[in-house]
């Protein structure tokens, strides 16, 4: 078992005692709630003592779900059921889509400064640490791993104005029952792939290799990620009782954790429009008082929550005509970078082909 530093003599005096590298650190949490672990995760990504670190944060929850950040959970989940078995709902900061977590499920946290932030270094990390546990993996389009065609980890990113933001699962004995009880995927992501259903897509790595665990991954994934940066930093176990003395990753804990952040603010739905789109699902739902966009809610599974954040913003005020839609989304798209104008312009045009 990876062996872990002491987190009372590494965090003496507070957050400006966290152990680390020249170039890295690594760091372990040692609670299994799945608010508690998103909130250290934005937390480690503002802590300034870590601002030029690259750095591996290794955590698992207990049974709940984690949706994206613009995803609709009452579209996405088995609400009454999960509250039924006393599942939690944890929405995170990035984008992608639903995912049902359990102890039989690790996560692992890339986080790098903004300028040297590389996702294909961190999945050759990955890739690494599971060829050295005798597992071929691969990558999979944007965002998944996958071991003998079907998927055992899905990824989702973020990248603030300073860091960047790679967080990913791997199954490797997770209780995959689960899913078709807590997720409603969406039907026509599943035909235009040709899946049966998300449980026949997915699996656990102990089904290939008996002796994985999750032990074993964080040796191999922290060897890897030291090999990778050539720099043996120490691994330090995050102590709960200590974090919740830090006020600001308290105050993020009970933001996630509340309903205002995990189910959000529904307005009356005037009008909905509900496309698969190029780079994932778009569900938009507006209100319209006397001709103009008043209120607008976004859904979708989008790993960019960027492109989200400017359709969602510039439609209040709009008139309610397919003409102001494209020609705000013209106007905005003309300032972005190809990727993300390309992602508005699509969207904008899915929703202007339902509109006046």
């Amino acid at each position: 078992m990876v062996g872990t530093d002491s987190l009372a003599r590494g965090m003496e005096g507070g957050a400006g005692k966290l152990l680390h590298g020249d170039k890295t650190a690594i760091f372990i949490a040692e609670k299994n709630n799945p608010w508690f672990n998103l909130a250290t995760e934005a937390w480690l990504i503002e802590q300034s003592d870590l601002q030029d670190k690259h750095i591996l944060y290794l955590w698992r929850n207990q049974p709940c779900i984690v949706i994206g950040r613009y995803q609709n959970p009452w579209v996405e989940c088995n609400l009454p059921a999960m509250e039924r078995d006393g599942i939690l709902l944890a929405r995170r900061q990035s984008g992608g889509g639903a995912v049902y977590h359990d102890l039989g499920n690790t996560n692992f946290t890339f986080i790098s400064p903004k300028e040297r932030y590389d996702k294909q270094r961190n999945f050759d990390i990955l890739l690494d640490a599971l060829a050295a546990c005798g597992l071929n993996a691969e990558l999979s389009g944007r965002n998944d791993v996958l071991c003998q065609g079907r998927k055992c980890s899905g990824n989702a990113f973020q990248v603030t104005s300073t860091r960047g933001c790679h967080h990913g699962t791997l199954l490797i004995d997770a209780d995959l029952s689960r899913i078709g009880e807590y997720l409603t995927p969406d039907k026509r992501k599943l035909e235009a792939k040709g899946i049966r259903s998300v449980a026949s897509r997915v699996m656990n790595l102990r089904e290939i290799e008996p002796s994985f665990s999750h032990e074993r991954f964080s040796e191999a994934i922290i060897s890897a990620f030291r090999k990778e940066y050539g720099e043996d930093a120490p691994i330090q176990g995050l102590d709960a009782s200590l974090l919740e003395q830090e006020p600001n990753l308290m105050e993020t804990y009970r933001r996630l954790s509340s309903d205002a952040w995990r189910f959000g603010t529904t307005p009356r739905f005037s009008h909905a429009c509900d496309e698969r789109l190029s780079w994932g699902r778009l569900t938009v739902h507006m209100d319209v008082v006397n001709g103009t966009i008043t209120q607008v809610k976004v859904f979708s599974d989008a790993l960019s929550t960027e492109g989200i954040e400017i359709l969602e913003s510039m439609l209040p005020g709009l008139p309610y005509t397919s003409k102001a839609v494209l020609s705000e989304a013209g106007r905005r798209a003309a300032s972005l970078g190809p990727d993300l104008a390309q992602m508005l312009l699509e969207g904008a045009q899915a929703l202007a082909s339902e509109l006046q």
